[in-house]
């Protein structure tokens, strides 16, 4: 058996997250144990609303990025949408093609095809430059290519980069980079897909639609009779702020910096007759200050705050209830007024807002299929995108490709995702032809689209194929490698992997080894090479180290890919050797299972799914729920699998109920660690098993041993 550990809790986080937030116990005492106890995180579990996104315009460039493709749309320019060969790079550029066809611009797209390299090609600017384009967006790609933006320039081409892998320490020189990770990029979250800048992107284009864009506003308001506080807005966003008590013997008004701060503002309050009096028993009725009174307007979309004052509207506030800080008059006086205004804006442009849940489901995917940690608003995007799905309205495209894989009207998770849709959507890109995946979005026919599906699916079934001969090729070597790098490391080299699941292969070596590895292969005189990683070794940090081996490299944490010339393989084997030796693993995550909570049949029903169902979606960094139950009785055992039997299927009896539980590849064990009959120790997720239309719930066994 592994370690197993179900970490100590104490009684007073869990009532404190039951008394504030509503969590049962038992939720109370996972999320506890989870580390998840500060509200900030709890939102993200706890809701859904788009209100809880970060705002566009958080980006310091995207006001920038807006008006320059505003620009083009009005000048009639060609724009060309350049993307990635993958799920992140397919959706990214899916998502920003249609926002631009809808402004009438001039827009095309182009990803790499065939064995075309990963990221902007100097062949893709010049073929632009030759067709008169003049602005190019990158999506999912760009931050890495200084010579091809830089060629670009020269050739009078605008370059937008949208770009969300690990910037090189010098930037490429684009007129425009919006990119979280960037340092200066000013956005607070930086772990987004490239889809979801590009979502981004699309969302500010659309607010550019309304009055609203640029439109300068400052909030004011008077708080405990004395203190002023204002905040400046531009496009919702918070961009200044002024507070001042001018209790008496401090109404020193003109040396306050509240006229400078306040001259030629539209100054936006909540209640005028109340803050007026205010600001005359602050400075006389000699001062006076034009005022917008928001709340008879707010009322008219949000009835409920007709007759409240902001410190009632901050007491019923979700944001107050998630805020580590006490939130002021203020604080609800912005999160009403944006509420209002953002629903105004769904009214005034229902197009835009149909748009905008379409997009969710393509950012949605990308989340998945680029393994984004699964907190903030990444929750978000996936949660809402999923309840469309699941509430039938999955966007052209999607539903093709749900339909062939039979995942239509059934109950659609993110493991359904991951495992089925986006692999094969993959394939698509890893076998050179990412315009299927494309096509399957952009097409307005849904016959074509259903043909796209076709397609897509039967790419991915010969992917399967080029992927199971790859492995073969392998043969012991994996082993070789692993004994060759003290157990620290793998590198594979192989000229008969296909190029286009090298990266499949990697990861297939990182599942088998359990450290960070590499697969190579070789096309055209160049090694093309992916890394996937474990046990904290960081992918760009180590492979920033080779210096200037690569023809380019780029990727995240935790992937990575490079291609280098034939001349600079053997330096890179010796270099990686000698950076393997100094490197240091963290214990191995396979080894131990932590426990979210301990089950007995008095707790193991139907409703516990209800617990499960609250902390999807699961993936990177929100693993599955792992429950714990003890003296379970082995009633009855089946050995399953095509050709060589390796699942068991137990049927194990908790309480008053029979539950199925599945423990795949390890049917050794029935009948030399156990046998039925005997009472066993179960450490296991609980899930969903759908067969011929008819849902149950089953165990799926993480480990398990004799019970003492």
């Amino acid at each position: 058996m592994k370690t197993w550990n179900k970490k100590d809790i104490s009684r007073e986080q869990a009532l404190f997250l039951h008394n504030k937030f509503g969590l049962s116990p038992l939720e109370a005492s996972i999320a506890a144990r989870r580390g998840i106890s500060a509200g900030s995180d709890l939102l993200y579990y706890l809701e859904d609303d788009e209100r809880f996104l970060n705002n566009p315009f958080d980006f310091n460039q995207m006001e920038d990025a807006v008006d320059r493709v505003t620009a083009a749309a009005e000048e009639g320019e060609k724009v060309l949408i350049f993307g990635d060969r993958d799920v992140d790079g397919i959706t990214a550029t899916a998502v920003l093609y249609e926002q631009l066809k809808r402004m009438g611009v001039d827009v095309s797209f182009r990803l790499p095809s065939g064995d075309d390299a990963y990221g902007l090609s100097m062949a893709a600017v010049e073929e632009f430059a030759k067709d008169y384009g003049s602005l190019l967006i990158t999506v999912d790609c760009g931050i890495s290519n200084f010579a091809e933006i830089r060629r670009a320039q020269e050739l009078g081409i605008s370059v937008i980069v949208t770009d969300h892998h690990n910037p090189p320490e010098n930037l490429p020189p684009a007129e425009i980079i919006l990119n979280p990770k960037c340092s200066d990029s000013g956005y607070p979250f930086a772990e987004i897909s490239g889809c979801a800048v590009a979502f981004k992107l699309a969302q500010a284009l659309r607010l550019s639609q309304s009055e609203l864009y640029k439109q300068d506003i400052c909030l004011l308001n008077v708080r405990d009779n004395s203190v002023v506080e204002c905040l400046k807005l531009r496009n919702f966003a918070k961009r200044k702020s002024f507070e001042k008590d001018f209790s008496k013997g401090n109404a020193m008004l003109s040396s306050s910096g509240l006229v400078e701060f306040l001259r030629g503002e539209q100054i936006l309050v909540w209640d005028a007759a109340k803050i007026s009096m205010e600001l005359k028993g602050l400075f006389g009725s000699g001062v006076e200050f034009n005022l917008f009174d928001v709340r008879p307007e707010a009322a008219k979309i949000i009835p409920s705050v007709a007759s409240l004052s902001l410190q009632k509207v901050s007491a019923l506030s979700k944001f107050a209830l998630y805020s580590e800080n006490s939130c002021g008059e203020l604080d609800a006086f912005y999160n009403v007024f944006v509420t209002c205004l953002e629903k105004k804006i769904d009214r005034a442009f229902p197009a835009n807002k149909e748009a905008s849940e379409r997009d969710l489901q393509l950012v949605m995917l990308s989340v998945f299929s680029d393994i984004m940690p699964l907190r903030n608003e990444n929750r978000i995007f996936a949660k809402r995108a999923l309840a469309m799905i699941n509430n039938g309205r999955p966007r052209p495209g999607l539903v093709e490709i749900l339909a062939r894989q039979g995942l239509l009207g059934r109950r659609i998770c993110a493991k359904d995702l991951s495992w089925n849709v986006i692999p094969a959507l993959n394939a698509a890109g890893r076998l050179g032809t990412p315009e299927e995946s494309l096509r399957l979005f952009l097409e307005e026919s849904a016959q074509k689209r259903d043909e796209s599906a076709e397609k897509i699916l039967s790419l991915n079934e010969e992917r399967k194929k080029m992927e199971a001969s790859s492995w073969e090729f392998l043969g012991g070597r994996p082993e070789k490698s692993l004994q060759k790098f003290g157990g620290k490391f793998c590198l594979i080299v192989e000229e008969k992997i296909h190029r286009g699941v090298v990266g499949r292969v990697a990861a297939k070596l990182v599942q088998r080894a359990g450290v960070p590895s590499i697969a190579m292969t070789k096309v055209d005189g160049v090694y093309i090479g992916s890394m996937r990683t474990a046990r904290g070794v960081h992918c760009t940090d180590f492979l920033d180290k080779f210096g200037d081996i690569y023809i380019n490299h780029g990727g995240h944490s935790g992937a990575a890919g490079f291609s280098l010339t034939s001349e600079n393989f053997e330096r890179f084997q010796q270099k990686i050797f000698g950076i393997v030796q100094d490197m240091e693993l963290l214990e191995d995550e396979n080894l131990t299972v932590d426990i979210d909570a301990e089950l007995t049949g008095q707790y193991l029903n139907e409703d516990v799914m209800k617990v499960v169902d609250r902390f999807e979606p699961y993936g990177n960094e929100n693993p599955e729920l792992v429950f714990m139950t003890k003296g379970a009785k082995i009633a009855a055992a089946q050995i399953l699998g095509k050709g060589e039997r390796q699942h068991l299927k137990l049927f194990v009896e908790i309480g008053k109920l029979k539950w199925p539980a599945l423990w795949w590849s390890q049917a050794a064990r029935l009948g030399k660690e156990f046998n039925v009959g005997d009472k066993i120790d179960l450490a296991y997720n609980i899930q969903r098993n759908v067969f011929n239309g008819r849902e149950e719930l089953q165990l799926v066994v993480v480990d398990a041993g004799k019970s003492a």
